[in-house]
C-alpha cells in the first residue's frame, strides 16, 4: 500500500493506493470500533462491490448502515442527497457519523455534498470505484450537484477525511468507463508533467489492460500532482483553475446532450481538443504537441469531435455560465506546450467558435 497526504490548514487527509487494500486492518481511518457510519452507493455496485465493503467495515467494528442511489449523470441531483439526508435521519445518525461513498464521481459528490450540510457538517470517506474518480474526483473537496441549467453549479467545498482506492475495484468497470477516466490521466499530464505525458503516450496499452504495476504507478502519479494543487489552491482562487482544462468546453457539451448521454471523460477529451485548438490558433500551442494530444485521446478510445447535433454557437451560452467566468469575461484554460497551461480572458468569440467547428 502506498500513501500521499494532502495536507491543508484545517482538514488534511490521507490517500492510501494499492491492491486489496479495503481488507487491511484500520484501512477505514478515522473510523474506529462503535462508530456510527452510512455507506452510500449505487444500484450497480450494490451488486457489485458493496457486500465485499460492508463486511469489512462490519469486522471493523462499525455501526454501518447504508443507502442505494439510482445510477448515472442524471440523477446528481439535489432529488437524490433527499434520499441520503432522510436516510440519515430515519436511521438516527448525529453529528458524529461518517458518511462513506463507494462509488465514481457522481456517489462521491452527492455524498461530499450531503456530509456538507447534514446537521452542519459530518465527515465523509472516499471509496472511489472508477478511474475517473481516483484519479481526480475524489481527491479535493469539491462537491456539487447538477442544474439543469449547468453542471455542478449546486454544491460547497467538503474535503473527505480519508480516500480509500482499491485499484482491484477497476476489474469491475465497464470498458467504456475505464476509457472515461483516461481523459483526466492525460489532463494532468498535458497541463502539468511532460515526463508523464511520454510515459503515457508508452504505457497506455498496459494501463487499458489494467497492468498492476503500471496502474499503481499512474494513478499516485495523478493523485500526487493534484494534491499538491490543492495544498497550494484549495478552494480554486488562483492555481487550481487549471484542473478545469477542457472542462469549460465539456460541460457545454454534457449539459446540452443532456446528463448520461455522454460520460463526463468523452466530453472533457472533446473539450481538450477544443482548447488545444483555441490555444494553436491564438499561437501559443505548436502544430506538433496539438496532433501529440489528439493522438493520445485516439489512441485511448476517447472521442475527439463534439456532438454532430451541436453547432458552435450552442455552446457561448453554457461556457458564459461556467464557475470561471469573471465579470462578464470568460476564462479559459489553454495548454502553451505539452505540460504546461495558463489561464486566459478576453478572447476573440471567432476564435473560439472556429476551434468549436474545427472540432466537430
Amino acid at each position: 500500500m502506498e500513501q500521499l497526504k494532502v495536507v491543508l490548514e484545517k482538514s488534511s487527509y490521507p490517500i492510501n493506493i494499492g491492491s486489496g487494500i479495503i481488507q487491511e486492518d484500520n484501512i477505514f481511518w478515522p473510523l474506529r470500533p462503535g462508530n456510527q457510519a452510512m455507506l452510500v452507493t449505487n444500484k450497480t455496485l450494490a451488486n457489485l462491490l458493496k457486500d465485499n465493503v460492508f463486511f469489512h467495515l462490519r469486522k471493523s467494528g462499525i455501526k454501518v448502515d447504508q443507502v442505494i442511489l439510482s445510477d448515472g449523470e442524471q440523477f446528481k441531483t439535489l432529488n437524490e442527497m433527499e434520499v441520503i439526508i432522510s436516510a440519515l435521519l430515519e436511521k438516527k445518525h448525529s453529528r458524529d457519523t461518517t458518511l462513506i461513498a463507494l462509488g465514481g464521481g457522481v456517489i462521491g459528490d452527492l455524498t461530499g455534498f450531503s456530509a456538507s450540510i447534514y446537521q452542519r457538517g459530518v465527515r465523509f470517506i472516499q471509496i472511489p470505484t472508477t478511474l475517473l474518480s481516483q484519479v481526480d474526483a475524489s481527491i479535493g473537496g469539491k462537491t456539487a450537484v447538477n442544474h439543469l441549467l449547468g453542471k455542478n453549479m449546486v454544491g460547497s467545498f467538503w474535503q473527505p477525511a480519508s480516500v480509500i482506492i482499491d485499484i482491484d475495484f477497476l476489474k469491475t468497470l465497464p470498458r467504456n468507463e475505464l476509457i472515461s477516466g483516461m481523459a483526466e490521466v492525460i489532463k494532468y499530464a498535458v497541463i502539468f508533467d511532460e515526463y508523464f505525458f511520454s510515459w503515457l503516450e508508452e504505457n497506455i496499452e498496459k494501463i487499458l489492460s489494467l497492468d498492476k504495476s503500471v496502474m499503481l504507478y499512474c494513478i499516485k502519479k495523478c493523485c500526487d500532482l493534484k494534491s499538491k494543487i490543492i495544498i497550494l489552491d484549495e478552494r480554486e482562487k488562483k492555481f487550481r483553475a487549471l484542473l478545469n482544462f477542457g472542462h469549460t468546453y465539456g460541460h457545454a457539451i454534457e449539459a446540452h446532450a443532456g446528463y448520461g448521454s455522454w460520460l463526463h471523460g468523452e466530453a472533457i477529451s472533446v473539450g481538450m481538443i477544443m482548447a488545444s485548438r483555441t490555444s494553436e490558433l491564438l499561437g501559443y500551442l505548436k502544430k506538433s504537441d496539438y496532433q501529440r494530444i489528439l493522438s493520445l485521446l485516439k489512441r485511448a478510445g476517447l472521442p475527439v469531435k463534439g456532438p454532430k447535433n451541436m453547432s458552435a454557437a450552442s455552446y457561448l451560452p453554457y461556457m458564459m455560465r461556467d464557475k470561471k467566468v469573471v465579470l462578464g469575461e470568460m476564462r479559459l484554460v489553454l495548454p502553451i506546450k505539452i505540460g504546461q497551461a495558463e489561464i486566459y480572458s478576453g478572447i476573440d468569440k471567432n476564435i473560439i467558435l472556429n476551434a468549436i467547428k474545427d472540432s466537430q
